[in-house]
């Protein structure tokens, strides 16, 4: 296990963007009036000339992102998942439709930001991205894979592009030079009973929960799906032929989500049975991270009871 400290992948893409940002001219960085929660401030506080202040005004942040994309800039449009999922029809048309190279960052994601409650939570914003014809989705498990991504929106991405992050410390999976590949299932822990494919922050949960799994007797897999588009389709067909079971686990509805990318490509490729484990297509509610994680079994406790009870069917 990893002894650096853990940190939210909104801290690391803060640090990122400011480093990479530093070194490309091109890159320019919008805020909706959240740039102390969303970390752009870093990259404002480095590169005060590239940085925009766009006030609470999403709509009209994403309309000059998608301008600035379109005549050369490398654009990073940022707030809260929640808050930038909403204006929905906006990325559709002037981001998406367009082709314009704008990265659309949603921090804030899931049940795991805490007491905010469901006004701030970004639960259906993936289901919501996926859905978009060339648009890149990614959603990283820790520093290590959140760096990487960044860096790779910046130098090697040429389509439009949501980055999903987390308000609440994950631990470093990854270690330090790790490649990150996108479109590619990260196997972090090889199993032959079961697979738990995870994304974000249930990550590092996942992992411990597949500990306490093996020390019962049972081989347990774990797959980190950061790159929810492209989705590994060939590594998920080929994991599911190893194991019996998949149990997808997500800080987000269990509609649309990677639960359901899973199950897609299970449908069309066969193997394993495929359950789906995340918000049980509930709305959030307001609690402490680590109790509203244990309320939806996103806790390793609560992922460790959900495969225990799939085995037994």
């Amino acid at each position: 296990m990893s002894t650096v400290k853990p940190i939210a992948t909104r801290q690391a893409f803060g640090e990122a963007l400011a480093a990479v940002g530093a070194e490309h001219n091109e890159v320019v960085v919008l805020d909706a009036d959240l740039s102390k929660s969303t970390k752009s401030e870093l990259f404002a506080k480095k590169c005060p000339d590239r940085f925009i202040q766009m006030g609470i005004a999403e709509q009209n942040m994403l309309g000059v992102a998608a301008g600035l994309a379109l005549s050369g800039k490398v654009t990073f449009a940022c707030s809260f998942a929640c808050f930038v999922a909403g204006r929905f029809e906006t990325i559709k048309i002037s981001v998406a439709y367009a082709g314009a190279r704008v990265r659309v960052v949603g921090t804030h994601a899931g049940v795991g930001i805490g007491e905010d409650g469901y006004s701030q939570m970004g639960l259906e914003d993936v289901g919501l991205m996926r859905t978009l014809p060339e648009m890149v989705v990614l959603q990283p498990s820790d520093d290590v894979e959140t760096h990487a991504m960044v860096r790779w929106l910046v130098t090697d991405c040429t389509q439009p592009a949501y980055l999903r992050l987390t308000r609440q410390n994950l631990r470093r999976l990854h270690p330090d030079g790790w490649t990150w590949t996108p479109g590619k299932l990260d196997v972090l822990r090889e199993g032959t009973d079961v697979a738990i494919i995870a994304s974000g922050g249930p990550v590092m949960n996942a992992m411990d929960a597949a500990e306490a799994l093996a020390k019962e007797g049972r081989s347990v897999a774990v797959a980190n799906l950061s790159s929810i588009k492209p989705l590994d389709h060939a590594g998920i067909a080929a994991l599911a032929k190893k194991v019996k079971l998949i149990v997808t686990v997500e800080d987000h509805n269990v509609i649309g989500g990677i639960g359901s990318a899973v199950a897609e490509v299970v449908a069309e490729t066969g193997g394993a049975r495929v359950h789906r484990h995340g918000v049980l297509d509930v709305f959030g509610e307001s609690g402490t991270p680590e109790a509203l994680y244990e309320k939806h079994r996103l806790d390793p406790k609560g992922i460790a009871e959900v495969v225990r009870e799939q085995l037994a069917r």
